[in-house]
């Protein structure tokens, strides 16, 4: 069945009317991609650059929601119209080497996130409960997810993570309770600043590849195959082909949730820019010690909150490390039929992977390895596989013989071209300096 005659046999599954309403009901997998970008890494990666760089990179979250909404839009349209996750297009784009060489990577990239996550989202729970040690804090989360992801069905996790998402506006609250000067802010979000430097690019390509990162391109297609199952098409015939409204349902939701990425972002930045970096407190290495130096200059009210949206964010963002790894296995090495909406039983190699990728993450804490090193690097690493994934990711959303009528709209390929081209240029930029 083509693509174009798939569409046309669909039944709608969006809400009849695009009220306001609707479309907020219908938000899930974007809202949840977008949230789980701002994971305890990232917090880290963003609060390293605002205390060392002050607000220079703040231009970034306003440059970055246009790129990373048309780049997870894409995704999302992918596995939509060809009832494939990404992982499984790009095997058939390129030879198997080059995915196997792909998927590897960004498994590697994924583990070490989560190791980073564990440690991070341990130490904040200790900063608040400090009888319970940081080991037994890792154990615990470990355990609670694992438990989590093998134990819960596709549509609970999915319920329970979207609630999650609350936790990030800790750190919207945080910024208001240190009362900034907003227009010196504004201008530095308008006003692009770049400083040629080796550590000042570094951190950049950082906050690109923890933004802008390959794990949410697989997860994003993912989930909208899981949502298409959920809606009962089980079969790839079944899945194939969309129509408009469930496009545009999909742009709405993914849209939501780059946004509300990237505003965490813009928040985190700015509070430890304004806080440390205006205090010359630059030497930080984690999201925990922006929280032990925000408590004199901005109150406890303010490091409390900061350090509890670790633990939150960790809770919702670990699950997508774990299972966008788990995708990227199943869909390369051809164990098809898994999925977070099958049991554990009836996909043992999928969750094999799943709860392999959580067993290295907790191990890697008991271990001499510096997550925040291998966090930071990881970071870097992830900014330099996007650039070829992007290239790919545009290839397959432009190709007719892939997506019939839902290719690519100009301007979403014009951005996503402008993302290929930045990223890149940052990568060159970082070793040519």
């Amino acid at each position: 069945m083509s693509v174009q005659a798939a569409s046309r046999s669909r039944t709608r599954r969006a809400p009849k009317h695009r009220t306001l309403l609707a479309k907020l009901q219908a938000l899930g997998p974007g809202l949840i991609t977008g949230a789980a970008d701002d994971d305890p890494s990232g917090i880290s990666t963003y609060s390293v650059a605002g205390a060392s760089t002050g607000l220079s990179m703040l231009w970034l979250a306003l440059l970055t929601t246009p790129m990373m909404a048309v780049i997870q839009g894409m995704c999302a349209r992918i596995g939509m119209v060809t009832g494939l996750g990404l992982a499984a297009n790009i095997k058939k784009s390129v030879p198997a080497w080059a995915a196997y060489t792909m998927a590897l990577a960004v498994i590697a990239a994924n583990t070490f996130n989560v190791g980073a996550d564990f440690a991070g989202m341990s130490a904040s729970a200790h900063l608040v409960v400090p009888w319970i040690p940081v080991p037994v804090w890792v154990l615990v989360f470990g355990a609670m997810l694992f438990a989590a992801m093998m134990y819960l069905s596709y549509q609970r996790l999915a319920t329970v993570i979207k609630w999650l998402t609350l936790s990030l506006f800790a750190y919207v609250v945080a910024a208001f309770v240190v009362r900034p000067n907003w227009w010196d802010v504004l201008r530095h979000l308008v006003v692009p600043e770049v400083h040629l430097n080796r550590e000042w690019l570094t951190t950049m390509m950082g906050v690109l590849g923890t933004t802008i990162t390959p794990y949410l391109f697989f997860w994003q297609s993912s989930l909208a195959v899981e949502e298409e199952k959920c809606a009962g098409r089980e079969t790839l015939a079944q899945r194939r082909g969309a129509t408009r409204d469930e496009i545009d349902y999909a742009h709405f939701d993914v849209n939501a949730g780059m946004i509300l990425s990237n505003a965490v972002m813009f928040f985190i930045v700015a509070t430890t820019a304004l806080t440390l970096f205006a205090h010359g407190k630059t030497n930080i290495a984690t999201a925990q010690d922006a929280a032990r130096a925000l408590e004199p200059l901005a109150g406890h009210f303010a490091a409390l909150i900061f350090t509890l949206g670790m633990v939150g964010t960790g809770l919702l963002a670990i699950p997508a490390l774990a299972g966008s790894s788990a995708y990227v296995a199943a869909e390369t090495f051809a164990f098809y039929g898994g999925g977070l909406d099958e049991t554990p039983n009836r996909a043992p190699r999928f969750y094999g992977v799943a709860g392999a990728g959580l067993l290295l993450g907790v191990l890697m804490c008991f271990t001499r390895l510096d997550p925040i090193r291998a966090l930071y690097w990881s970071a870097v690493l992830n900014g330099l596989v996007a650039v070829p994934l992007i290239f790919l990711l545009i290839r397959i959303a432009s190709s007719t013989g892939i997506m019939g009528e839902w290719v690519s709209a100009r301007a979403a390929k014009v951005w996503a071209w402008v993302t290929f081209a930045f990223m890149a240029v940052a990568a060159v930029a970082l070793f040519a300096v």
